[in-house]
């Protein structure tokens, strides 16, 4: 019997499904072989960066019956699972007390990231339990901090922060979000509040808010500015207001905001300085999804051919080729939705009433200016107040949340315009700098509450805005504060804060990557940053099953890497399978592991490999 090892670095979400799918092949074992299974993470497992720890004010932004664990069955969605387990929902939150008191949770609850936590832990453990005799887990509760290849055997080491030494046959990476190693920008502002803090002894810079418990130090009676409106920043919000004791009470637009007083003064900005848009009610149940007309996955496949012709390269220019296909499915789904009526797709006309409502959609800052905060002010709230109608309505009923839900249904065919230098290296930059940041902001948003909440806030006079489009954070050392510089028509406007945090996730670039084990990586050779010619999107080489491609060129014998590490080659890998819908997250760790298992087998067949002395791990 030859014990065959296998290491996972990473338990998130991404390594409980490369776990699953060895499972899902365990009873496929060559005879005569088992497996030694290494996980390697400091957090529990299947967790990742949704611990069943954090405060339950954090909410998931997808609703919880379209997230599962089991795609393909044979396990509960989250929202049957928390059923089962005996959540309900009460006016303050979600609780555990089987059919006592509340309300049962039902299909469009967005529930806490801590349930989910537990949610995943429960899908581990169900996993493992699955396991035959012939696979033995162990956990290893710390971080990993080097690998090296054994040449020339082809076997790797894992080395974890407490010095102990994993040999592998075969390596997922799975290490999931990461952390970047300080930029200049954050460095001068670090310099700023170690210089003058003396004098203002509120004065604080946090580059990154995760987790929420630093914001700790965010002093009551502060200012404190937030950059981003996004996802992050409505962390940030809740956890500086409810997450210290303020509360809610009334629902919608007759929501407000009772303060608890430790609050800061809280001022929001980005560069445009709009909220992402909430998510309209879904109207399609949990598997339902819009079938594109137009951007479909043929006529991609049409633009590559002529792109070759004209350019001698399949490279797409998104916004000469794709774009007018995006927005014409946008404008097909707005016009059918405001009729009420199916069009047949042959027969529409993409009229100039429907391209303005596209532009209105993607942009709704074209051709306005603003004379002051005031007016910037008005011009918001009415914004979020309007989009909140739309998201009532829902995204079969409201023309906008339809044509704006459409694209998270066509996400497929994105990937197969972007995917593995898919676009020409400036149309790809330009794909990243805006139009991810645009599709995130008017179709990723957050659940319709945290708009209200918003909107209550500002009411309640806790929640500002720092300033208008286009305003810049300085730092000020003759007041020791940060200031909000904003031109408007009439002049430039000015607000000043105590502290700034940075509500944002960073993007994975290996070099700029704060871990250890990147920079190793990197350093043996082992990982290369990922390119499409001149541009360097983010994340590390891979071939398209997920193969780690070494910085000679090579695809790595037995290493892949799934989820954020690979955003670059890949798009959109952020996400949980959902219920009832074909999955790429479940594709992605299916061909990973199925490569696995085609090496496995070469292995059994290579008979001089079979001979070679094989040092197994002891599994408790």
């Amino acid at each position: 019997m030859r014990a065959v090892q296998v290491t996972i670095i990473g338990l998130g979400p991404r390594g409980l499904g490369i776990l699953q799918h060895i499972a899902q092949r365990a009873h496929q074992l060559p005879e005569g072989v088992e497996l030694d299974v290494h996980l390697v993470d400091p957090g529990d497992t299947g967790q990742g960066a949704h611990s069943n720890r954090q405060p339950d004010h954090l909410l998931t932004n997808t609703l919880a019956s379209q997230l599962t664990m089991f795609p393909g069955g044979g396990g509960p969605s989250f929202t049957d699972w928390a059923q089962q387990v005996g959540y309900r929902r009460f006016a303050g939150g979600y609780y555990r007390t089987g059919e006592a008191g509340g309300e049962p949770i039902g299909p469009h609850d967005y529930l806490p990231r801590n349930l989910l936590g537990e949610y995943l832990s429960f899908a581990s453990d169900r996993t493992l339990s699955s396991l035959p005799t012939g696979v033995r887990v162990v956990h290893h509760r710390a971080r990993a901090i080097d690998m090296e290849e054994l040449s020339p055997s082809g076997r790797y080491v894992v080395r974890t922060e407490n010095g102990y030494e994993i040999p592998s046959d075969f390596l997922f990476l799975a290490t999931g979000h990461s952390r970047r190693t300080p930029t200049d920008e954050d460095i001068r502002f670090e310099n700023f509040v170690s210089e003058h803090q003396g004098r203002n002894d509120r004065l604080a810079y946090l580059a990154d808010c995760y987790p929420v418990d630093k914001l700790g130090r965010i002093a009551p009676g502060a200012t404190v500015a937030v950059q981003g409106f996004g996802l992050t920043a409505h962390d940030v919000i809740a956890h500086l207001t409810i997450g210290r004791g303020g509360r809610f009470e009334g629902d919608g637009h007759d929501m407000r905001y009772i303060p608890c007083g430790r609050e800061p003064s809280i001022l929001l900005f980005s560069r445009q300085c709009l909220p992402a848009a909430a998510r309209g009610i879904n109207q399609k149940g949990l598997a339902g999804a819009y079938q594109p007309h137009f951007f479909t996955l043929e006529a991609i496949r049409r633009l590559r051919e002529h792109a070759r012709r004209k350019r001698g390269s399949a490279q797409i220019d998104f916004e000469a080729e794709a774009v007018p296909l995006l927005r014409r499915e946008m404008g097909y789904v707005y016009r059918s939705t405001l009729e009420q009526r199916h069009i047949r797709p042959d027969r529409y006309e993409f009229t100039a009433a429907d391209q303005a409502a596209v532009d209105a959609i993607v942009d709704p800052l074209v051709g306005k200016s603003f004379r002051d905060l005031d007016a910037f002010r008005a011009f918001f709230t009415a914004f979020v107040t309007e989009d909140l109608k739309h998201a009532e309505e829902g995204n079969r009923t409201s023309p906008v949340k339809a044509a704006t839900d459409a694209i998270r249904d066509i996400r497929a065919s994105l990937r197969e315009v972007v995917e593995f230098s898919g676009l020409t290296p400036e149309s790809h930059r330009v794909f990243n700098t805006r139009w991810v940041p645009l599709m995130n902001k008017i179709s990723f948003g957050p659940p319709r509450r945290r708009n209200y909440e918003l909107l209550a806030l500002m009411n309640a006079g806790v929640v500002d805005l720092a300033g208008g489009p286009g305003c810049r954070i300085i730092p000020d050392p003759e007041t020791a504060r940060f200031t909000v510089e904003t031109h408007f028509t009439n002049g430039p406007t000015v607000r000043y804060a105590d502290a700034l945090v940075a509500a944002r996730l960073d993007l994975f670039h290996p070099e700029t990557d704060s871990s250890p084990l990147t920079a190793r990586l990197l350093a043996r050779g082992l990982i290369r940053p990922y390119s499409n010619g001149s541009y360097e999107p983010g994340g590390v080489d891979i071939t398209p099953s997920g193969r780690v491609i070494a910085k000679s060129g090579t695809p790595l014998t037995g290493v892949w890497a799934v989820g954020y590490p690979v955003e670059g080659p890949r798009y959109y890998t952020y996400y949980l399978p959902r219920d009832g819908q074909k999955s790429r997250f479940t594709d992605e760790a299916n061909a990973a592991v199925c490569d696995m298992w085609q090496q496995l087998a070469i292995l059994e067949e290579d008979d001089s490999r079979a001979d070679r002395q094989r040092r197994s791990v002891s599994i408790p």
